[in-house]
């Protein structure tokens, strides 16, 4: 059982946030909760308002602030994900907004935005397309950082959606180029009809754990289940996007799509058997376990 923090009792003065953070860390290790003293850190720079960075010369927490750490403890203790108590999530460049009802953005998906923007770079005018955009970390990741390009994000989940036209408008807002967001299934046999052979890179991170996968409390009870499961084999969604992928881009155009570490040799060979495809390749997440797969579509635009 974990040992909560308990705020000073009234009448002892201000706690520095050097001592509050070794108590929520006591705290958090005790339930289990991996990169305790990281997540106290954030947790207590969230409550003084200040970056991470600067916690150390921050003033001393007050009574209030205590009670708030105390109660944002509690929850993280009981697996609330941390991007949920301070309703942002880093996203390479970018802060974003999430929250109940879309998936928290994961540092191993940064690889494949940052696959994405190489191989856009440098294009005239790419037209890079993100497909299951959630919160639309990697569509407006692109965006910030290949201001040239046009980005279009689909999603269909309402929920999702809701987070996704926020995010989208905060970045307008701080001059990044907008994305275009559309609401659409991308299991859809006419997905995105109108840009049939033109889009120029085209990156997906759908659900694809397993059904039968037992995942961690922070996304079981928290991440929305569409977004993450992904039928029987973790393919379901990952098969028409490959075939739709196929047809949406034009010849020499590329593909990356992230999957289960379990799919290293599985989604390399959908992208193989498909017969639209060259250059299929593996690449693996930041432990060393395959998790992306990426291919170009044949420049003849045909199917062998």
């Amino acid at each position: 059982m974990s040992t909560l923090p308990q705020h000073p009792p009234e009448g002892t003065g201000p706690v520095r946030p050097s001592a509050a953070v070794a108590r929520v860390a006591r705290s958090l290790a005790s339930a289990g909760v991996g990169s305790a003293r990281v997540e106290a850190e954030l947790l207590a720079a969230y409550v003084l308002g200040v970056p991470r960075g600067r916690l150390a010369l921050a003033d001393d927490l007050n009574g209030d602030q205590l009670v708030r750490l105390d109660e944002l403890t509690r929850r993280r203790a009981a697996r609330e994900p941390l991007q949920h108590l301070t309703g942002r999530a880093g996203f390479r460049h970018l802060e974003l907004s999430v929250g109940p009802g879309v998936f928290v953005p994961r540092p191993e998906t940064e690889l494949l935005a940052g696959w994405g923007v190489e191989q856009a770079k440098g294009l005239p005018d790419p037209l890079v397309v993100d497909l299951c955009s959630g919160s639309g970390a990697i569509a407006l990741a692109v965006a910030q950082e290949l201001p040239a390009a046009r980005v279009v994000a689909v999603e269909r989940s309402p929920a999702a959606l809701t987070w996704l036209r926020r995010n989208a408008a905060e970045r307008a807002a701080a001059g990044d180029r907008p994305i275009e967001v559309v609401e659409a299934d991308v299991t859809a046999p006419d997905l995105l009809a109108e840009l049939v052979g033109r889009v120029d890179v085209l990156l997906c991170n759908p659900p694809y754990v397993p059904d039968d996968v037992v995942v961690p409390p922070e996304v079981a009870g928290h991440d929305p289940a569409e977004a993450v499961f992904g039928g029987a084999d973790g393919l379901v969604v990952i098969r028409p996007v490959v075939a739709r992928a196929a047809v949406l881009l034009r010849p020499g155009g590329v593909l990356g799509v992230e999957h289960d570490d379990t799919h290293g040799v599985a989604v390399p060979g959908l992208l193989a058997e498909d017969g639209g495809f060259t250059a299929v390749a593996e690449h693996p997440d930041l432990t060393g376990r395959p998790r992306f797969a990426t291919a170009s579509r044949r420049a003849d635009g045909q199917r062998a």
